[in-house]
C-alpha cells in the first residue's frame, strides 16, 4: 500500500512539473491562427490528402478506409484462426468476442423479437465500424496534405459526410425492415419519421466534431502537449466512442422494431 502511494505522488509530482513547464515555456510557433486550425476542423478543405493521385480528398476519407480494411482484415482473421477454436470453457479473447456479439444480439432481440436476424447484423457492424472509427484517431497517424505539410488523420464520422452516410444507411435499414414487416404500409409508417437521418447523422457530428474541437484547443494552447492533452484527448474519444456506438445502435434496433412489428400483432395486442 505504502509503495503504491509513494507511486502516485511521484507521478502526481512529474504530472505537475511538465504541466508547469508546459505553461512555461511560451506559445510555440503555428503555421495557422486557432481560428484557421478549427474552421479546417470542420470544414476539411484546406489541410486535403491526394488519393493515390487522383483525387484530392478529406482526410476523414483515408481515415474511413483505413477502419474498413481492418475491420474486414480482423473479421476474416478472427473466423479462420479464432472460431473453429472455440471451447466449451472459453478464454478471456472468446469471453469478450462473445459479449460484444451477445450486447448487439439482445438488443436486437429486445427492440425487434419478431424479426431481428439481420438487425442484430447490421448494428453490430456499424456499432464496431462507429467505436473503432472514433477510436482510431488515438493512433495519431499522419499523412501529407496537398500542400506538403503533415496532418494527424482524425476519426471518420467526425467528416460531416461520413455521419450523414452513416444515419442514411441506417434509416434506409429501418426502412427496409417496415418494408419487410408491413409493406408499403411500413414504408409509409417509415417516412413519417422524414426527420430520423437528419437528427442520426448530426448527433454523430456533433458529438464527435465537439471533442475533436477541444481537443484541438488544448493541444493549441498547451504548449509542448505535455499531460493535458493526453488526458482530455483519450477521455473525450473513449466517452465518444461508448457512447455514440450506444447511441445509433440502440435508435436502429428501436425504430427498426417499431416499423417491422406486424400491424395485426400490434392490433391484438392493443385489445387485450
Amino acid at each position: 500500500m505504502k509503495l503504491h502511494r509513494k507511486a502516485l505522488a511521484i507521478w502526481i509530482a512529474l504530472s505537475a512539473l511538465l504541466f508547469a513547464l508546459a505553461l512555461a515555456v511560451g506559445p510555440g510557433q503555428r503555421s495557422e491562427s486557432v481560428q484557421e486550425a478549427m474552421r479546417d476542423a470542420v470544414l476539411h478543405d484546406v489541410n486535403r490528402v491526394s488519393l493515390f493521385g487522383l483525387k484530392d480528398v478529406n482526410p476523414g476519407l483515408i481515415s474511413a478506409f483505413a477502419v474498413t480494411a481492418f475491420l474486414l482484415l480482423a473479421a476474416a482473421l478472427i473466423r479462420v484462426f479464432v472460431i473453429p477454436r472455440f471451447q466449451m470453457r472459453p478464454g478471456k479473447f472468446q469471453l469478450i468476442l462473445e459479449e460484444a456479439v451477445g450486447v448487439f444480439d439482445r438488443m436486437a432481440r429486445a427492440s425487434s423479437p419478431h424479426r431481428f436476424s439481420f438487425l442484430r447484423a447490421y448494428i453490430f457492424a456499424v456499432g464496431a465500424f462507429v467505436f473503432v472509427g472514433t477510436l482510431f484517431e488515438l493512433l495519431g497517424l499522419q499523412a501529407v496534405t496537398i500542400h506538403g505539410h503533415p496532418v494527424t488523420l482524425p476519426a471518420p464520422l467526425s467528416d460531416v459526410n461520413a455521419a450523414i452516410a452513416a444515419g442514411t444507411l441506417s434509416y434506409l435499414v429501418i426502412l427496409s425492415g417496415g418494408l419487410a414487416g408491413n409493406g408499403p404500409k411500413g414504408i409509409l409508417k417509415t417516412l413519417k419519421e422524414f426527420s430520423l437521418p437528419i437528427s442520426m447523422s448530426f448527433r454523430l457530428f456533433g458529438a464527435l466534431l465537439s471533442g475533436l474541437l477541444v481537443t484541438e484547443l488544448v493541444y493549441y494552447y498547451i504548449n509542448l502537449s505535455f499531460v493535458l492533452p493526453v488526458v482530455v484527448g483519450v477521455l473525450f474519444t473513449l466517452l465518444h466512442a461508448l457512447i455514440q456506438t450506444y447511441v445509433l445502435t440502440m435508435l436502429t434496433a428501436l425504430y427498426y422494431g417499431e416499423v417491422s412489428e406486424p400491424s395485426h400483432k400490434k392490433e391484438k395486442t392493443e385489445q387485450s
